[in-house]
């Protein structure tokens, strides 16, 4: 069962200096979770997680998974510079980009990053901005349908990203002939997973992949990136991944196809956000209205500014009323922001213990691609991040908006 990182009690002592809505971050649960990671894969020596810092671009947050041995995953000069004032520089940083804007390579390639290339066209790009560096990596996409368990995952052929096989094969023997030294492959295929057969599946594909390459064209790939992809359970009903049943997954892969190619010492790193930091965040709001008409409705002070993945995917979030979490749920309405458009629901037709006007909420598994997602629609202002430290302290990692802020970038003078 679904509980608060924080109890009632604790909550009220937050509130008098840190208004809802707020996001806050379990320091505990993410270093345990780094570690079980590390441990589920420390059968390969070369093993690395660069977390993926769309889903939660805060410092705190990438100097903690730092400190437990994880690098950073980029996608643009925000994010490397964010990467880079968090003490995280070089091979530590993968920066996988997409479309990418003149000038990012070259600013990646002063970091000392690992460029992952999305297209083959970014070859004549790259090697015009800044040059080919000596470690590079290029993503694949082997088209089609993905399916596992009989079920069918993502369509990679509808995806925007990554490379045929025929153009990897190709990019790989230009770079080698513009200089590059070390190469890596990359993929990602699916999002949020909850099952333990992907990344064993798409590992053998890779290492497949891996094999073939080095018999074409006579590179040998250093290390493979399995990307993201390990989900986390949104539903209080869902089993969560096995880490340690996914690790071991991959390592007979490995053992069965790149090793007895001469491959058994390439690194596998992984780039995960949702699965490393989703759990380990919450999201607390206030009651402050309710509406009957044609159904009924509890307003709340957060909305999709706040978390938008209710809003854009209808994404389930669980919720819990503080203080009544052992209540019955047999209130039946809609959770509600306020912004001016009719999707700004967290919950629809949720079963609950009936909320008043002053509850305070906890919509769970928000840690990841929920502040990240925030924006200032309709004036919203984005809220506070707090950290729960080990010691049950709690610090204020990022505050939280004022008008004066969302201001800043407008020009008054000639009014």
């Amino acid at each position: 069962m679904k509980r608060p990182m924080i109890s009632k009690e604790e909550l009220l002592q937050i509130v008098k200096d840190h208004p809802t809505p707020f996001h806050i971050y379990d320091e505990k649960g993410i270093r345990e979770n780094c570690r079980a990671l590390k441990k589920a894969f420390g059968w390969n020596k070369g093993y690395k997680e660069f977390f993926a810092v769309k889903a939660t671009p805060n410092p705190y947050i990438l100097k903690i998974l730092h400190e437990e041995g994880c690098g950073t995953d980029c996608a643009s000069f925000a994010e490397l510079e964010l990467s880079k004032r968090s003490g995280i520089t070089g091979r530590e940083i993968m920066f996988s980009s997409n479309d990418t804007p003149e000038g990012e390579f070259s600013y990646a390639k002063e970091l000392g990053a690992i460029i992952n290339l999305d297209d083959i066209s970014l070859i004549d790009f790259l090697d015009k901005e800044c040059g080919v560096p000596e470690v590079i990596c290029c993503r694949y996409n082997p088209g089609g349908v993905y399916k596992v368990s009989n079920g069918i995952m993502d369509n990679p052929e509808d995806a925007k990203y990554g490379m045929t096989k025929a153009q990897l094969m190709e990019a790989f023997t230009r770079l080698k002939a513009l200089g590059a030294k070390e190469f890596g492959i990359h993929s990602f295929l699916v999002s949020n997973t909850v099952t333990n057969d992907y990344y064993p599946m798409l590992s053998r594909t890779l290492f497949e992949l891996a094999v073939e390459v080095k018999e074409k064209t006579g590179v040998a790939v250093s290390f493979i990136n399995l990307s993201g992809g390990v989900g986390v359970p949104y539903l209080p009903d869902q089993t969560a991944n096995d880490i340690f049943a996914i690790g071991e997954g991959v390592r007979k892969a490995f053992e069965e196809i790149m090793v007895p190619a001469g491959l058994g010492d390439v690194a596998i790193y992984t780039e995960l956000g949702r699965y490393m930091l989703a759990p380990y965040g919450q999201l607390i709001t206030k009651v402050i209205h309710e509406k009957h008409i044609y159904k009924d409705y509890v307003g709340v002070d957060a909305c999709a500014a706040n978390l938008m993945r209710p809003a854009m995917y209808r994404a389930y979030h669980h919720i819990t009323v503080f203080g009544k979490e052992d209540a019955p749920c047999d209130y039946k309405c809609d959770v509600t922001g306020s912004l001016c458009e009719n999707n700004d629901k967290f919950a629809i037709d949720r079963l609950l213990p009936r909320p008043e006007i002053g509850d305070y909420m906890c919509i769970y598994d928000a840690g990841a691609h929920g502040f990240s997602m925030g924006y200032n629609y309709n004036g919203k202002l984005r809220s506070a991040e707090l950290l729960l430290r080990e010691d049950r302290s709690v610090k204020q990692i990022r505050r939280a908006e004022t008008v004066e802020d969302y201001f800043a970038t407008l020009d008054f003078g000639e009014l």
